[in-house]
């Protein structure tokens, strides 16, 4: 959930060099829905092969992933499982507002609009059954391990770090925050120069960490208070929050009220905007299940395999390919990781 409370929140920015060696865990949705919405071609339509297949995720990820892996850091992915019952609300929302950018990008195309068509295209990403698999086979065929979560990948990423697995969680989104992970990397699928919309100078961007019990310091609230401060503003469990409050309201509000939430939020007008109780959205984000079962073990790259994927079946540069594949092999650290590091 793309959370408000951004604002409030401070984190600096680090080098890949201070994450080498270190254990990240990847918000692999978040990652894969960056990267079918902003790698498209000219007219906003996905990138695909020649049998209309979508690609836009392969090429994000090889090139994504097979950077950072030259970079020394330990990745593994964790994808979500079942959504809480209260996200169904929202996936239906965002389903209807698919639909409606599906509709508009119709029209600018009939219009031969290239911009609107590049607006509302991106709008219509989302994460098919076949995009899913195709993401773990590359990612496994990379030699890193997938871990599946019993239902939101934040809360996962939040359990592994909590338990010294893994040092950070990994997503653009501050969800894992909620969940209590220590630490939360962003901007590691984006870092690097991108081009300023409409202007012609490039802006670097740089990994983000945020350390959890600095913020809640600074901020002079505990991690209860982090959660009913997001339901203020607004979650995926709770899309708009309440009317009127914004961020800096919302932390006055939660520092006055302290711990008694069933103030907090009679006295906000709960009622009024949703017609569930707020302990049903509070309970949701305390307790969304995690699991044990997974195993953090890294293997060797499989060429044939990465060859196969990309190449065979979704028309990659055979050449291009090798030379990724050949950068990993002669890298001293890579060879490393292929053996004991990996």
């Amino acid at each position: 959930m793309g959370l408000a409370i951004k604002e409030l929140l401070a984190g600096k920015e680090i080098s890949f060099e201070e994450l080498k060696g270190k254990v990240l865990a990847v918000d692999t949705f978040n990652m894969l829905y960056q990267f079918l919405t902003t790698i498209r071609s000219a007219d906003g339509s996905p990138l695909s092969d020649s049998n209309g297949n979508i690609t836009s995720h392969l090429v994000g990820l090889f090139s994504r992933v097979t950077n950072l892996m030259q970079k020394d850091l330990r990745l593994c992915f964790v994808f979500d499982g079942k959504a809480p019952e209260l996200k169904e609300r929202e996936r239906v929302r965002r389903k209807e507002l698919k639909i409606e950018a599906g509709q508009k990008y119709e029209e600018a195309k009939q219009k031969e609009d290239i911009e609107q068509m590049k607006k509302y295209a991106a709008r219509t990403a989302r994460l098919t059954k076949e995009i899913i698999e195709e993401a773990k086979n590359l990612l496994s065929a990379l030699g890193f391990p997938i871990v599946q979560a019993a239902s939101e990948g934040e809360a996962q990423c939040a359990y592994m770090a909590k338990k010294g697995d893994c040092f950070a969680a990994v997503s653009q989104d501050f969800d894992s925050l909620l969940q209590g992970a220590p630490r939360l990397v962003r901007n590691l699928s984006i870092a690097g120069r991108k081009k300023q919309s409409g202007k012609l100078n490039y802006l670097t961007i740089k990994p983000e960490i945020l350390n959890l019990n600095e913020n809640l310091a600074s901020l002079g609230i505990d991690s209860e208070q982090l959660i009913s401060l997001a339901m203020l503003v607004g979650t995926d469990y709770n899309v708009g929050g309440i009317k009127g409050i914004g961020p800096k309201k919302a932390i006055d509000l939660v520092k006055k009220y302290g711990h008694n939430l069933e103030a907090l939020f009679n006295d906000t007008k709960w009622d009024t905007f949703f017609d569930y109780p707020w302990t049903d959205v509070y309970e949701t984000i305390k307790n969304i299940p995690v699991s044990d079962d997974y195993s953090l073990k890294w293997h060797r790259v499989d060429d044939d395999k990465v060859k196969e994927l990309l190449v065979e079946q979704h028309d990659f540069n055979l050449e291009r390919v090798n030379s990724t594949l050949d950068k990993l092999s002669s890298n001293k650290m890579a060879q490393k990781g292929l053996g004991e590091f990996f």
